[in-house]
């Protein structure tokens, strides 16, 4: 049986703006769950802003490319439906656990966490995993 820490994401500092700086196997992650080529042409050229207002459970989650900005907002422990990366629609329910925010559906699972200074976000669907790292700005 796992340890569980007091820590939860409600505890956790997720607010603010956010400035993607690195992103590991997205190419491959958007041809996994079969994005269209172009978004994954776009996606390669760009590195999204992040602006996430938290209040207690309840968060918005806004992305900014120049191409597009896509706001979603859920309830932790509740059913939502979110946009994903590729434009898609999906429905999904995110728990918080350790101080992470843990979004599940039937394709996807993303862990976000705060390290350190970063907001480390790993996005997996079957064996492809995308890893992405912002800083506060």
């Amino acid at each position: 049986m796992r340890k569980r820490t007091n820590i939860q994401a409600s505890d956790m500092d997720f607010s603010g703006t956010w400035k993607v700086y690195s992103e590991e196997n997205l190419e491959n992650f958007l041809k996994a769950v079969g994005a269209p080529e172009m978004v994954v042409k776009m996606r390669r050229e760009i590195k999204p802003t992040i602006i996430i207002e938290q209040n207690g459970k309840d968060f918005t989650y806004t992305i900014k490319t120049p191409v597009r900005t896509t706001v979603n907002a859920f309830s932790i422990g509740k059913e939502t439906e979110i946009t994903g990366l590729d434009g898609r629609r999906f429905k999904c329910t995110v728990r918080e656990e350790d101080g992470k925010l843990i979004t599940e559906s039937d394709k996807i699972t993303s862990v976000r966490e705060i390290q350190g200074e970063d907001m480390v976000e790993k996005v997996t669907s079957g064996s492809v995993t995308f890893i992405s790292k912002s800083k506060r700005v």
